[in-house]
């Protein structure tokens, strides 16, 4: 069986990690590892392409095209033990402790490798309390929307279900006019393969991670204050204030020069915008857009959406963002604090969310396929303040396990870089949990950031 994969990201992601309570007697360790495998072969059974490898094939061109072999080479399977590591010593520490990086397995193999690789792998690692599972998926492989199908899906085996409630669908009819493209459209250069292979790993380059806990109340307050402040009607999402909320943040304790242009990248998910393609489409299927302002801006509010009513379709195509704007066209500039600011930037990147219609995807997936590139998260623009996978709709803390509730969720090794923001569904309901890579003098001029530091709670 062979499906076309365009590989989309250079290294492998490890995607979901939780630590269940186990009992801590010897037996119910090794029933409790010996359960977690034969889960994981069960569930594999309905994910064939996931136990192979990826083939490639070379073209006259001096292209090469990959796809899925299902050649059952099997997934990686790793069982650990630490003596002197408990929960404890993981979540209540202010930053992510870097050993946890040990219980990922799969650190520091590329997507292209994935020809002899195995494309998932997963580790429990027993500590003294009880166990850090992790799941590490290559990333050419699929995408989070996927990988949460994927772990939905097998919670549904787990629990006793025969098949899927939610079939596999490979189907990709965002590459051309018909419903299947095969393999051979997509051909990436040789030589660029070649680059990526040779290229040397990121670096950590001196970054801390820690987590921050956003509740509920907290999140609808700055979804509210985000709306108010521009003058419309709930258009901004939660999701866009809390981000823009958090991007504010870093800006201003990174005490960055007011005139330098500072982006915030987002990971767009084209299932829903395009017609014919399956909300299940198993695979990538992501565009990468940033939001861009320069400085002042970003922490200025211009009060151009006073001077028109909500409805004003004025309000879709305001003034420019810019001192220069408000002083030619007579719009109100208020104050530089950050106390009206919010609103702006989470407005900014709603619309820029809302653009990204059927043309506007599908005119990319066609440049893309005749000029495949693979995107490397840390080097995609030198201004790039701050850059955001994963989403709040992917809730690994519900569903039953049959291991009890995940105490906490932490992400692996890789893109661990300055300004990289991983979202991610909190155990409370309606609560966000964002895991923040940063130098630790940002955090530190943070943790003095009376408005930020209000709005978050307890380490998650």
């Amino acid at each position: 069986m062979g499906s076309s994969v365009p590989p989309v990201r250079l290294y492998t992601e490890e995607c979901s990690f939780h630590i269940p309570q186990l009992s801590q007697d010897q037996e119910s360790e090794t029933l409790s590892v010996h359960y977690v495998k034969s889960s994981l072969s069960k569930c594999l059974d309905h994910f064939p392409h996931l136990t192979g490898r990826l083939a490639a094939v070379e073209h006259d061109d001096n292209t090469t095209s990959f796809f899925f072999d299902c050649n059952n080479g099997g997934a990686l399977f790793v069982h650990a033990v630490v003596d002197e590591v408990s929960s404890r010593d993981i979540i209540e520490p202010v930053y992510v402790p870097s050993f946890v990086d040990s219980f990922f397995p799969l650190g520091g193999v590329k997507n292209c490798q994935g020809t002899v690789e195995p494309l998932v792998a997963a580790q429990v690692t027993k500590l003294v309390d009880g166990a850090f599972i992790s799941i590490s998926i290559n990333h050419s492989v699929m995408d989070g929307a996927s990988f949460f199908h994927a772990f939905s899906s097998c919670l549904e085996i787990v629990n006793g279900s025969s098949s899927l409630s939610k079939p596999l669908v490979f189907q990709r009819c965002f590459l051309n006019n018909n419903t299947i493209d095969d393999f051979h459209t997509i051909r990436i250069p040789n030589s660029y393969i070649k680059q990526i292979a040779n290229e040397a790993d990121d670096a950590p380059s001196g970054v801390k991670v820690r987590v921050f806990h956003f509740t509920k109340e907290v999140i609808a307050k700055l979804k509210e204050k985000s709306n108010v402040e521009v003058g419309i009607n709930n258009e901004i999402s939660s999701l866009q204030a809390l981000l823009c909320h958090l991007w504010r943040s870093i800006i201003c304790n990174k005490k960055i020069d007011p005139d330098q242009e500072t982006s915030y990248c987002l990971l767009i998910d084209a299932r829903k915008r395009i017609w014919g393609l399956s909300e299940v489409y198993f695979g990538n299927a992501l565009q990468i857009e940033t939001v861009t302002m320069k400085v002042k801006e970003l922490l200025i509010f211009l009060n151009w959406a006073s001077s028109y009513g909500p409805n004003d379709p004025h309000l879709n195509n305001g003034p420019p963002l810019d001192a220069f704007g408000a002083m030619v066209t007579g719009f109100e500039l208020q104050p530089v604090t950050l106390d009206n600011g919010l609103g702006n930037a989470a407005w900014q990147m709603n619309k820029v969310v809302a653009s990204y219609n059927e043309e506007k995807l599908r005119n990319f997936f066609e440049c893309w396929k005749r000029c495949p590139k693979l995107t490397r998260l840390s080097n995609l623009a030198p201004n790039i303040a701050v850059v955001t996978s994963g989403s709040p709709r992917f809730d690994i803390y519900g569903g039953n396990t049959g291991l009890g509730r995940p105490v906490a969720i932490r992400s692996g090794p890789r893109n661990k870089f300055d300004g990289r923001a991983t979202v991610q569904s909190g155990k409370e309901d309606g609560s966000i949990d964002i895991e923040v890579c940063l130098p630790v003098e940002t955090f530190e001029a943070m943790e003095k950031d009376k408005e930020f530091m209000d709005t978050i709670s307890i380490k998650s």
